[in-house]
């Protein structure tokens, strides 16, 4: 794999000439977690979510300039958030992510707000703004860049644009006001893949908007395979992460556990799908409620921690992912990393990730499918020893190297 920093034209920034673009000290950055905020009465974490996390995480501990913290709050507006509460905030989040047991960060979410500052203009700051959270709001990205700041936004696809089909109802004209912003404002775009680069790219052209300037940095894992190590299942299964949503295509793998069951075929592994349900899902939350053919054979997990979660993933005999769009698909990093083989849709993006590790079928091929799972089902399975064989020189993206290419972007921008 080979991730490079991507300009594709000339930031949005001050001529040099201006007093605030002479060279100086570096600049402080502002992290504006706004999204955490609002998830943290959520079970589970999204992936969006969990960059959100890492990032305020990173520049809380590890980070190599100033960093501040802020918040849009409806009730209250711009907030300047208190460093100690922050991190008191991220450890109970974090707790309540990774084990289900754990208080819920209420408690701590009521000290940041109670401590919190009416937020301040942000100066020369760089503010980096990690989710997709008020990008529809052009005043609070006008506010956070200010007058001689910087603002960097993280991008984390494009699919509500490229496929409107599979976004709530709304969420793709919601989705090119985030795009048309963000190009509009940003000094930079961070992005997951190169995929969603060229996404945005071209949302760009066709739209008539100057083309951004981009920095690529694939997501870490948070599991290695020394944490991954589990007892076999007495009987085999395979995972199935994400939200239950169209584009995610449960209905593909729910189908062809049914065709199966009828078709008497003996000792089928079990199906475990782990994710909340999301929007337009009917006729799949149909199958997994009512299909008698599927009981015993098919699993719900909506709402478990991290720690159950790698135990499912350790375990499997493979995680699917048929999807018909990713912007980045962090499952089948985090999966690879774990030392658990793939077998996924042929989608770009998955191969950059993932280059030849996985297995690859088309997301609409149900044969395909079948006999992937039932090879992989089996003590002995050829095809998927194949791909362990090629896990063992896969080298699994971490969040070090997603930082060093985020710090060397804010050094350019100082």
């Amino acid at each position: 794999m080979d991730f490079t920093s991507t300009d594709y034209g000339r930031a949005a920034s001050e001529p040099s000439s201006l007093p605030w673009a002479e060279p100086g000290p570096k600049r402080a950055v502002w992290i504006d977690i706004s999204r955490l905020v609002w998830r943290a009465r959520h079970l589970t974490p999204s992936g969006i979510d969990r960059v959100e996390l890492a990032y305020a995480r990173h520049f809380l501990d590890h980070g190599s300039r100033p960093a501040r913290f802020v918040a849009r709050i409806n009730a209250l507006g711009g907030r300047e958030l208190e460093r100690s509460a922050v991190r008191a905030f991220l450890d109970d989040l974090d707790r309540d992510w990774s084990d289900r047991r754990a208080a819920r960060p209420f408690a701590s979410l009521a000290r940041l707000l109670a401590r919190s500052r009416l937020a301040p203009n942000p100066d020369r700051g760089i503010t980096i703004i990690p989710s997709h959270q008020n990008w529809h709001r052009l005043p609070w990205l006008k506010q956070r860049r200010g007058r001689g700041g910087r603002l960097v936004v993280f991008l984390h696809d494009a699919i509500p644009s490229d496929y409107p089909e599979y976004a709530r109802v709304g969420g793709a004209r919601r989705h090119d006001q985030r795009l048309t912003h963000a190009l509009q404002m940003a000094d930079a775009v961070i992005v997951n893949s190169q995929a969603t680069g060229d996404a945005l790219a071209r949302f760009a052209r066709a739209n008539g908007h100057r083309q951004p300037r981009l920095c690529v940095a694939p997501l870490g894992t948070r599991i290695g395979r020394a944490a991954a190590v589990t007892t076999p299942a007495e009987r085999p299964y395979f995972l199935c992460l994400g939200t239950i949503e169209p584009r995610k295509n449960h209905m593909l793998l729910l189908l062809l556990w049914r065709h199966m069951a009828e078709a008497g075929l003996p000792a089928l592994p079990r199906l475990v799908i782990v994710g909340r349900r999301g929007w337009e899902n009917e006729q799949v939350v149909d199958l997994l409620e009512r299909s008698r053919g599927l009981r015993g054979l098919v699993e719900e997990r909506n709402a478990i921690g991290d720690a159950e979660l790698w135990r499912l993933m350790a375990g499997a005999r493979a995680l699917l992912m048929p999807s018909f769009a990713e912007g980045y698909g962090m499952p089948v990093a985090e999966a690879l990393a774990a030392g658990t083989p793939v077998i996924a849709s042929d989608l770009p993006v998955y191969r950059e990730v993932a280059g030849g590790i996985p297995e690859y079928c088309n997301p609409l091929d149900g044969p395909a499918w079948q006999s992937a799972i039932l090879d992989y089902a089996q003590a002995q399975s050829p095809r998927r020893d194949a791909q362990l064989t090629r896990l063992r020189a896969w080298r699994p993206p971490t969040w070090a190297d997603h930082f060093r290419r985020v710090e060397g972007l804010l050094e350019e921008l100082d």
